[in-house]
């Protein structure tokens, strides 16, 4: 997943938040116990779709106990994780990296079990050849995930604020409402003339921008090289732009995402879309709640497909179980793991054969609808391809451009002054 939140990719069975748990579970029990049980934790952010996938793992490994244990927020996330690994202790023995992290643990190589070395060599025609090589440092070395999910965009909507305003609620007709995103803008500014009590049509710029930029091209904050080129790359400056002009036209709710008022606008009516990301579909229900269920449904994205997302599952080397964590991270990335966590949550399958089987692309989702989501998400997600993400894109995108982009929903930047801020920001987050 990627808030690039991913985002952001708030696993379904969060005991506890990562931070408030680091200090009780240390990971300190260097072996078995004396009944030979064994206790793993996976650490995640986000919804991943594996509470029933460990309890199925569980029954069928009954000296194995498993602790799921998220945040709702990969900035939150992130920074824990990081901690852990500098001390040597207080990590999952299985971690979930996100696209937009993954290259800055990768420098440290260290940190984690070369999954080859367990064995995993004879996994790699169970994802995307991308997919696996991502995981890998280097083209030969170490393979330190195994891939999750990738980012198939749509964009969800509330069916009862489109009907309010009068606009078209089937889905295949809002899809066509919104070839490219002016037409997206267009629309936008029919709903809100429409006065539906909704604070705006679309949450907020920033998931636009993500979903944008997902698209554009093969590179956005850096280059090939990790190069930073935010201020020359035109990916990055149209995706500013649009967003500027959907402030502009008034067509956002104007609610920081990954906020208290964001999670709440879901159930509240707030805005009436969201992009969406296939992950986003099981935090849209949790925000959303069951009183909600049937009004939210799911269309196509302007501007084509693209892919804003993705994860991987790797094994710490501070695990004292390290051959047991990969095990587990092996069953929940395997084809019949990844359909099942699709299911679920909605993370969509970076696996060929998930990808082609017809239980998967027959799946619907109750909760939107019905809506086809095998089908809508899986129909050329094997042709997805990543996006150039440099080291630090995580902390670019959110800690320099969000909040420039922010700033100027809030009232507070014009967009040129906000332009300049988000450069010089992202200069300094890049360090």
């Amino acid at each position: 997943m990627s808030q690039t939140k991913r985002f952001l990719a708030v696993t379904v069975a969060a005991v506890t938040a990562i931070g408030m748990v680091g200090a009780c579970s240390k990971n300190t029990d260097t072996k078995p116990a004396a009944d030979g049980q064994v206790n793993l934790v996976v650490d995640t952010f986000g919804d991943f779709g594996y509470k029933a996938l460990v309890a199925q793992y569980q029954t069928a490994h009954p000296n194995v106990k498993v602790e799921l244990r998220s945040v709702q927020k990969l900035d939150d996330y992130k920074p824990k994780l990081t901690q852990y690994l500098a001390a040597g202790t207080g990590a999952g023995d299985v971690v979930a990296l996100e696209e937009g992290i993954l290259n800055e643990f990768k420098t440290q190589p260290q940190n984690f079990v070369n999954l080859l070395d367990q064995g995993a060599a004879d996994q790699q025609a169970n994802f995307l050849p991308w997919k696996w090589e991502l995981g890998r440092v280097g083209a030969d070395g170490p393979l330190i995930g195994l891939g999750t999910d990738v980012g198939g965009l749509a964009v969800c909507y509330r069916k009862d604020l489109f009907a309010k305003a009068k606009l078209p609620t089937d889905r295949e007709a809002v899809s066509k409402l919104w070839p490219t995103w002016d037409e997206f803008i267009t629309t936008g500014k029919k709903f809100t003339a429409a006065n539906t009590g909704a604070k705006g049509f679309v949450d907020s710029v920033t998931t636009s921008f993500s979903a944008m930029l997902s698209q554009a091209g093969e590179t956005n904050f850096y280059d090939r090289d990790n190069k930073l080129i935010a201020d020359s790359n035109p990916v990055v400056r149209q995706a500013w732009d649009t967003s500027m002009k959907m402030v502009s036209e008034g067509v956002s709710a104007k609610i920081a995402t990954w906020s208290k008022d964001w999670e709440a606008g879901f159930k509240n009516g707030s805005f009436a879309v969201t992009m969406c990301p296939s992950w986003m579909l099981g935090i849209i229900k949790t925000n959303s709640g069951a009183a909600n269920a049937g009004k939210w449904d799911v269309a196509a994205v302007p501007g084509g497909g693209g892919n804003w997302g993705g994860s991987w599952l790797a094994v710490p080397t501070q695990s004292k179980h390290p051959k047991e964590a990969y095990e587990l991270a092996k069953f929940l990335t395997s084809p019949e793991g990844q359909v099942a966590a699709f299911k679920e949550a909605g993370p969509l399958p970076s696996s060929p054969k998930a990808l082609d089987d017809p239980a998967f692309l027959a799946l619907t989702n109750d909760y939107f609808s019905k809506a086809p989501v095998g089908k809508i998400f899986g129909e050329g997600a094997k042709s997805l391809k990543p996006v150039v993400l440099g080291p630090k894109h995580q902390a670019v995108k959110e800690r320099a451009f969000e909040p420039a982009m922010q700033a100027v929903e809030q009232g507070k930047l014009t967009p040129d002054k906000a332009w300049q801020q988000a450069l010089k920001s992202a200069v300094k987050e890049a360090k």
